[in-house]
């Protein structure tokens, strides 16, 4: 089995998880490569992407997981093949084989942009980063069963907040990414719950790195 890491940015964070997918499939038909497919009655291409993305979020560390057929090719003309058949913001940093087992992937690095039209409110940065250090705090999480509501704090293992220039703040937080897993929107959202004074107009999120339980770079 091959990785690949890649990137998502600029208009292409708008391709939902189920697209990218087929994205990729078309890829890399379109690069000459043939994919595996799994067995059975409903066989599938042989490629999968760790940690789906909201759409809407950036990331600078996607893995995509893939197996080929047919002689072995070298890791740099795959990434560089695949490059020229994908679209503008979704490129490929890099393919290696013997890839880290997926179960091992527990962090990441986040950060949460927060866009005030009218500058940011006086008092919201010591505010919010008091908001995240209580003991609890408690928001809403969609899931496949509902809404069910979830304390966001044991999954923070740092956070940090940063005044860009009059009208930004950026969260920079390292966060649990599996068992359990906290969505970075979900900063936002505990923002708009418990200090809606401080509400952002807009609120964008980019993943930046993946640690492993011991806080290594996962790969």
């Amino acid at each position: 089995m091959l990785r690949a890491l890649f990137v998502k940015t600029g208009q292409a964070v708008w391709i939902s998880h189920l697209d990218l997918m087929r994205l990729f499939q078309r890829a890399f038909k379109r690069a000459g490569f043939a994919l595996t497919h799994t067995q059975g009655y409903n066989p599938r291409p042989s490629v999968s992407i760790a940690l789906p993305l909201s759409v809407g979020v950036q990331s600078h560390c996607e893995l995509l997981d893939f197996e080929l057929e047919g002689e072995a090719v070298s890791c740099e003309e795959i990434k560089n093949r695949l490059n020229r058949a994908l679209v503008e913001g979704v490129n490929v940093l890099e393919v290696y084989e013997n890839g880290g087992k997926i179960k091992n992937l527990a962090l990441l690095d986040c950060s949460v942009t927060l866009e005030y039209d009218k500058g940011i409110p006086e008092g919201a940065p010591d505010s919010i980063t008091s908001l995240f250090y209580r003991e609890m705090l408690v928001v809403e999480k969609k899931s496949k069963n509902g809404i069910a509501e979830q304390d966001i704090i044991p999954m923070i293992r740092r956070i940090a907040v940063e005044v860009t220039d009059a009208h930004c703040l950026v969260l920079n937080a390292r966060i649990c990414c599996q068992n359990p897993t906290l969505n970075p929107v979900q900063l936002g959202a505990a923002i708009a719950k418990y200090l809606p004074e401080y509400t952002p107009d807009f609120v964008t999120c980019c993943r930046q790195e993946i640690y492993t339980t011991e806080e290594t770079i996962f790969r």
